[in-house]
């Protein structure tokens, strides 16, 4: 179906076999994998050494490479301007004392990003 693999393949998941699927799937000589997904911290990426002498390429990136110290000031002055529509994406708002809702609300998919409020 590929003819030997595929061009490109990106993982973002962050499961370490998902991320050995990718890079081993990718064609020799010219195929590239990027892993932006983050693996747990005691997982080790096995492959075996033919799939890089094989020309094969493996990427990483945090983030999709943002960089907070540059990128930020033109984020920022975006939102000033009215050109990103950040609100949208609060789906809710709880007080401190309620932060376990909050996690209850994220751990259901329920909640994409929820303000929590420092009330005195």
């Amino acid at each position: 179906m590929t003819n030997g693999g595929v061009d490109r393949s990106i993982e973002c998941t962050g499961s370490i076999n998902a991320m050995i699927s990718a890079f081993e799937c990718v064609h020799d000589g010219w195929g590239v994998a990027v892993l932006v997904g983050v693996p747990n911290k005691d997982d080790a990426f096995k492959t075996h050494p033919m799939n890089i002498l094989n020309e094969r390429t493996i990427k990483g990136t945090f983030f999709g490479n943002y960089k907070p110290q540059s990128d930020l000031p033109s984020v920022v002055e975006k939102y000033m301007n009215k050109e990103l529509e950040l609100e949208k994406f609060i789906t809710h708002e709880v007080s401190f004392s309620e932060i376990n809702k909050a996690f209850e609300l994220m751990l259901r998919g329920e909640g994409l990003r929820c303000i929590i409020r420092m009330d005195a």
